[in-house]
């Protein structure tokens, strides 16, 4: 097994953090995004969608980390619980994903990591307005429950992990969503290797957030 990702790529994060909760251990495979690795010839050739993460398992090749946590734990989960077969459950957890992936994250990267990150730009202070409303919503969908999609941790709560992680990093003031920040320290204090893995990701997209900033002319 191969993966394709980036130690700072947030879908990349969540993968692996889930690959070491199931005891995998894929050969990891660096790709250079800010130097646009992701565009050469050779990576094209195995991954057309040009992105982080990319997994291979023999003869399966899988894009979007999403997909990539659904395979990982129906192929090697020992039981369910990440990922029942309830379809209800299932049907909430697929909700969680999708909410991450094409809401909360891509609003966090229109604010934030596109504009200063790849434009060489501040944080887009027009948009911050919709991050927040993302994580009201996020606020809401935690309430009297103690994971993302209910009362067990399942793959939604290692895909919106990291984009609260993501979030903090760069400057977003989560403890405004004090049912998100209380699930998040959970999240940290339960998910193995999180400290190791994704805080010291976290610390180093902050210092280069930073320092991308102060490099901003105002």
């Amino acid at each position: 097994m191969e993966l394709y990702y980036n130690p700072l790529s947030r879908p990349s994060l969540s993968v692996i953090l889930l690959s070491r909760a199931l005891e995998l251990n894929p050969e990891l495979k660096e790709i250079d995004i800010l130097g646009k690795e992701q565009y050469t010839e050779e990576y094209m050739k195995i991954n057309p969608q040009h992105t982080v993460p990319f997994l291979v398992d023999d003869d399966l090749s899988l894009s979007e980390s999403g997909a990539i946590m659904i395979y990982l734990v129906e192929a090697y989960g020992k039981d369910d619980s990440l990922y029942p077969n309830n379809p209800k459950q299932r049907a909430v957890i697929n909700q969680r994903i999708l909410f991450d992936a094409g809401t909360l994250w891509v609003r966090i990267m229109q604010c934030f990591m596109i504009p200063v990150l790849h434009q060489n730009m501040g944080v887009n202070d027009l948009l911050l307005e919709r991050v927040h409303d993302a994580f009201t919503t996020l606020n809401s969908f935690l309430e009297n429950k103690q994971w993302a999609a209910g009362d067990e941790l399942t793959v939604a709560d290692y895909c919106l992990v990291t984009t609260v992680a993501c979030a903090e990093a760069v400057g977003y003031d989560i403890s405004k969503h004090s049912t998100v920040s209380d699930w998040f320290s959970k999240c940290k204090e339960t998910m193995a290797d999180y400290d190791d893995l994704i805080q010291n990701a976290m610390n180093n997209l902050s210092a280069i957030f930073k320092e991308k900033l102060s490099n901003v002319e105002p």
